[in-house]
């Protein structure tokens, strides 16, 4: 098992080759083991912030440290030996459909396994293990052998975090995990997130848009608007000036999701 990484972002810009400005001038540091949200809109730059982390997207100005790595400044083999110690849950659970929930966790080993054994599908036993026990953990280990076609939403997700889980990340990024869960699917989901976090000291980020979420799962949150910081603080502490600060707006329906039942 890694230890928890750190992130700090120093003085972060980013612009895209369009001429859209997705960060401006971002300062933060997330301590090891901690539980935040980034809270904001579609188009707050929620999502660039998270992707700088990883380096899915490079840093226009400033500086992005990930534990002991300038993730801003990474290329080629030391930046996909970063991502393979930084787990990434997708909104739209990214597994393959035709492939069962064995192979589609295996994946998050292959950053830590011989190209021989990943081209010829031969996994070690240790990886089998990990596999088997982040499912496990998940509450996902009796769907080992189905398709993941076959899943429901918050199966494929919980599958997603099983996934990257097997990767023994040092931090875990999701993006919008729940954004498209009915309510108690969206609960038991960020629930898994919050344990997890407690149970490993794992740091876990995740961008949400919604208001009771941020509050109840995690214990700091990160308010974006127009690409910067407008809110740093604990989640709980947040009042409802905080959110309508952050979203620009007054509050609406769907700044909530609601009870899980």
């Amino acid at each position: 098992m890694n230890s928890s990484w750190h992130v700090e972002l120093d003085g972060v810009s980013v612009t895209y080759p369009n001429g859209t400005k997705a960060l401006t001038d971002v300062s933060l540091r997330v301590d090891a083991g901690e539980m935040v949200s980034v809270v904001g809109l579609s188009g707050s730059g929620k999502s660039t912030l998270i992707r700088t982390i990883n380096g899915l997207v490079r840093a226009s100005g400033g500086t992005v440290t990930v534990g002991p790595h300038e993730a801003s400044s990474l290329r080629g083999r030391a930046l996909r030996e970063l991502r393979g110690h930084v787990g990434m849950i997708f909104q739209g659970f990214n597994l393959a459909e035709r492939t069962n929930v064995y192979q589609n966790v295996l994946v998050g080993r292959f950053a830590h396994s011989p190209a021989w054994r990943n081209l010829l599908g031969i996994p070690s036993s240790d990886d089998r293990e990990i596999a088997l026990s982040a499912l496990d953990s998940v509450g996902m280990l009796e769907k080992v052998w189905a398709r993941g076609g076959a899943l429901s939403g918050g199966q494929k997700q919980r599958v997603a975090i099983a996934r990257a889980l097997s990767q023994q990340p040092s931090i875990m990024l999701a993006d919008e995990p729940v954004a498209s869960l009915d309510p108690p699917t969206a609960h038991a989901v960020m629930s898994d997130l919050r344990r997890i976090n407690q149970e490993r000291g794992l740091t876990v980020m995740v961008n949400i848009h919604l208001m009771d979420l941020a509050r109840e799962y995690t214990t700091r949150m990160i308010g974006l608007r127009s690409g910067r910081v407008v809110y740093d603080g604990p989640a709980h502490e947040a009042s409802d000036a905080d959110f309508e600060q952050i979203y620009g707006r007054p509050i609406q329906v769907r700044d909530q999701l609601g009870a899980a039942g």
